[in-house]
Parts: structure tokens; sequence; C-alpha cells
């Protein structure tokens, strides 16, 4: 069976960092990404990574702040998150896509989501 599992979500201070882990198991994948989804919006794009040639893509609102990564021996995508502010502050989702779509930013690319972790960057 597929499955994500993030971890590494927890509280800090603005200007703090943390590092979001997604294991992923059951299948490979063309690409993976994160998204995000703070209370009475829309999910939202943060990052994405192709496992062949490791290409990265971020929303202009993280660009210089987080960073996408992978481990391809593990399945494991991991998001490093510095400076980060209170905007931040959301549950973040880990996602797999099978399509080969260069879409990333779209919900709809993603096959396979995880359960999500909360983040939460206090002022």
């Amino acid at each position: 069976q597929v499955q994500l599992v993030e971890s590494g979500g927890g509280l800090v201070q603005a200007g703090g960092s943390l590092r979001l882990s997604c294991a992923a198991s059951g299948r490979f994948f063309s690409s993976m990404g994160w998204f995000r989804q703070a209370p009475g919006k829309e999910r939202e794009f943060v990052a994405a990574i192709r496992w062949s040639g490791g290409s990265t893509y971020y929303a202009d609102s993280v660009k210089g702040r987080f960073t996408i990564s992978r481990a391809n021996a593990k399945n494991t995508v991991y998001l490093q998150m510095n400076s980060l502010k209170p905007e931040d502050t959301a549950v973040y989702y880990c996602a797999a896509s099978t399509t080969g779509s260069y879409a990333y930013r779209s919900p709809g690319t993603y096959d396979y989501w995880g359960q999500g972790t909360q983040v939460t960057v206090s002022s």
C-alpha cells in the first residue's frame, strides 16, 4: 500500500527553523511536493522536486527561506524551513505524483497525500 508519513512539525518562534520529513513507501513517484493550508484558506503550493534530475520549484512566498531536497535511497523528501514567519503557520502536507506532469503548483497533479503535520510560528 502507498503511504506518505510527514514528521518534524512543531511550535517555533519567528525567525526559527524546522525541517519536515516525508517518508514514502509502496511505489515509485515522478515528483513529490509540499503544500500547506491555514485555517479558513485554500491549500497552497510550497515546493516540489523531481526524483529524476532533482529539479526544484518554489512558491514566491518561500523562495530564499525554504529548501526542498531528497534522499533517494530512503524514498524520503525534506523541507528545510528557515527564517520562519507567523504567516507560515499552517498544516503542511506531503504529496506524491505518478503522472510526470510539470504543473507542480496544482494539487490535481498529485495522486497521494500524507495526513499533514502542524507548523505553528509565534510572533
